[in-house]
């Protein structure tokens, strides 16, 4: 790891869910609440600030102008952008993304720039814009201190990445003790081939989008017997801050009372004594058995399906609602990552069932989706 990120605080400040004015609104950042929590972070020792060119239809990156870049000297913190390449019409759009978040940040370079979200069919985007050399340009010029991606892609996918792209200075993935051995996300073997590599990761949903932090009683029981004074979202950015090759982790806080009782809890960490790391595999264990359905991704059926269906994902998002009981989030993940092939797509052909290992009724489950999700 490079010698300056040896400096960044391993608590990051997300900066997609900060507060608003109008909650219909997402440009209507509280901005004098905002500064408030900056201020808290970076009286904790936070340095890094992680936003992106479309977090709050554009208002987060001038928000962290007026709060942040516009109140400190500029070698006290450090920012992330990102370009998503991918949602935009042409190259020249996509490149043209980072003057725009410049501009919008009053500073003449980003510390960290993202390609974001790569990974499946949005990476052959990213090839034919050209971003990689790009980025690569750009950091040549100055006005990127550090490049890099993230993605929500397999271990394969991360390996052919950096083997692409081996200069590439970090990436960020998802990471955190649900998705941890989960036969989907495989968040285990990605952080494994970033460090094969020996290219540092950037930690994202450390909470699962909040989901560790608001869990079942059954699952929260084992962890808050064991240290009753810790909030439950601190047990999962302990999980991920002691992990090797981490950057930093990111939190998307939302007001400056998330901000101070995670600064604190980081102030407090350490690795988990036995104790704690006793607690921490028995709320996993419960979080596993709420799962039903014995899906290990080994996607013997999406092979045969006529209609593309992308039934593992399906599979494990309705495992992820048994387990955190909760649809509403469920069926707001299921949004994107089932688009390509969403369960109402399945024509009941039976080709998944007959080449599935694990004996699941497939079909039965996609119509649950439907019902659940669709």
């Amino acid at each position: 790891m490079k010698p300056e990120f040896q400096n960044t605080s391993k608590l990051g400040f997300g900066c997609m869910r900060l507060p608003l004015l109008d909650p219909q609104d997402q440009k209507s950042i509280d901005l004098e609440q905002f500064k408030e929590m900056v201020d808290a972070f970076i009286a904790g020792g936070g340095t890094y600030f992680d936003t992106a060119f479309v977090y709050h239809e554009g208002a987060s990156e001038t928000a962290l102008r007026e709060a942040l870049v516009r109140r400190y000297p500029r070698d006290s913190f450090t920012i992330a952008t990102k370009c998503l390449a991918w949602a935009a019409p042409d190259a020249q759009t996509a490149q043209s993304n980072l003057g725009t978040s410049l501009e919008r940040l009053g500073v003449d370079y980003v510390d960290f720039y993202l390609l974001h979200n790569v990974g499946g069919a949005r990476t052959a985007t990213f090839d034919a814009y050209d971003m990689w050399d790009f980025a690569r340009r750009e950091k040549a010029a100055g006005r990127i201190r550090n490049w890099g991606f993230s993605m929500h892609d397999g271990p394969d996918a991360l390996d052919a990445l950096l083997r692409a792209h081996p200069d590439a200075d970090f990436v960020q993935l998802q990471a955190n003790y649900l998705d941890w051995d989960d036969p989907v996300v495989e968040a285990r073997r990605c952080m494994e081939v970033a460090e094969k590599h020996d290219v540092p990761v950037v930690i994202m949903e450390p909470a699962r989008g909040g989901r560790l932090a608001d869990l079942p009683p059954r699952v929260a029981e084992p962890l808050l017997g064991c240290r009753p004074e810790l909030s439950l979202a601190s047990w999962a950015y302990r999980f991920c801050y002691n992990l090797p090759n981490v950057l930093t982790v990111l939190s998307g806080m939302s007001s400056p009372d998330q901000v101070r009782q995670n600064v604190e809890e980081h102030r407090g960490n350490k690795p988990f004594s036995p104790d704690e790391r006793a607690a921490l595999e028995t709320a996993r264990s419960i979080l596993s058995n709420l799962a039903s359905i014995p899906c290990t991704n080994c996607r013997y059926c999406v092979k045969g399906c006529p209609e593309h269906v992308v039934i593992p994902e399906i599979l494990s998002l309705l495992n992820l609602e048994l387990m955190t009981e909760n649809r509403d989030f469920a069926k707001g993940l299921y949004s994107w990552q089932a688009a390509p092939g969403p369960a109402s797509k399945c024509i009941a052909c039976g080709a998944c069932e007959a080449m599935c290992p694990q004996d699941i009724d497939i079909v039965r489950q996609l119509e649950v989706a439907v019902d659940h999700f669709e």
